[in-house]
């Protein structure tokens, strides 16, 4: 059970690892309040209505009610720490935390046996003699 919840652990961690220092980007065109396109990683297309044969004045700007969103999330790219980076007063307190928790689990190998001085009781009459049956 041990074994399998840290390679879950392991999994998760590195899953978290690999998504923090993803970046992802979202591009969205929408014409008035209705999404027409929506993309990963690429440019959204265009719904058709192009402002090049229409006329410029206050009425077609007014019906021209498209608009594009973009939505990028950066990745994180210092994820690189090293122990050399710390300070002395930082290692020393990270070696002693672990060395300290680590004096917290028991050994596993220093078993108690509860029956090592337990002496089973004494035979009265060995009754597996006396209820056996003998073929002559």
């Amino acid at each position: 059970m041990r074994a399998v919840t840290q390679k879950l652990g392991a999994v998760s961690l590195a899953f978290l690892v690999l998504f923090a220092t993803m970046s992802f980007s979202l591009d969205m065109h929408f014409c008035g309040k209705t999404l027409v396109d929506l993309k990963f990683y690429q440019q959204a297309d265009s719904c058709g209505m192009n402002m090049a044969g229409m006329e410029m004045n206050s009425e077609a700007m007014e019906s021209h009610c498209c608009s594009d969103v973009a939505l990028v999330i950066p990745g994180q790219d210092d994820v690189q720490a090293s122990f050399d980076t710390l300070t002395f007063e930082q290692q020393t307190f990270l070696v002693s935390f672990l060395y300290s928790y680590l004096q917290l689990i028991p050994d596993l190998e220093d078993k108690h046996d509860p029956f090592k001085d337990y002496a089973p009781p004494p035979l009265i009459r060995d009754v597996q003699i006396l209820d056996q049956t003998f073929l002559i």
